[in-house]
C-alpha cells in the first residue's frame, strides 16, 4: 500500500507542478512583457528563469515530503496520505506563485528602467 500511495502522490504532484508551470509561463509572458517595459527579450528570459526556479523549488519540496513520509497500511491511509501530501504540494505551488508575482510587481519596473538606461544611445 505504501508503494501505491507514493506512486499516486508522485504522479499527482509532478503532473500538477508541470501543468501549473506551463500555464503560468504561457499566460504570464504578456504580464511580464508589460511589467518589464515592453522588453520582450527581458520578459522571455525572466519567464524562463521563473519556470526553472518554480520546478526546482516544487520538485525539491515534493522529494522532501516523500522522504519524510512513513508507511501506509490500508486504503484509508492511502487516501489520507495522498490528500495530505498533494495538499502540501498545492500550497507550495500557490505560495511560489504569489511570491513570484510579488517580486515581479515590486521590481519589474525598476529592472526595466535600469535595462533601458544601460541600452540607451549616448
Amino acid at each position: 500500500m505504501t508503494i501505491i500511495a507514493y506512486s499516486l502522490y508522485l504522479f499527482i504532484a509532478i503532473s500538477m507542478t508541470i501543468w501549473v508551470a506551463f500555464t503560468l509561463s504561457a499566460n504570464g509572458k504578456i504580464y511580464l512583457i508589460r511589467c518589464f517595459g515592453h522588453d520582450d527579450e527581458l520578459a522571455t528570459s525572466i519567464n524562463h528563469l521563473l519556470v526553472v526556479d518554480f520546478y526546482l523549488v516544487n520538485f525539491g519540496s515534493i522529494a522532501l515530503a516523500l522522504s519524510a513520509a512513513g508507511t501506509v497500511e490500508n486504503t484509508v491511509e492511502v487516501m489520507r496520505f495522498v490528500g495530505w501530501y498533494v495538499g502540501i504540494a498545492t500550497l507550495v505551488l500557490g505560495a511560489m506563485h504569489f511570491f513570484n508575482m510579488t517580486l515581479i510587481s515590486r521590481h519589474g519596473r525598476k529592472v526595466a528602467d535600469w535595462v533601458h538606461e544601460q541600452t540607451a544611445p549616448l
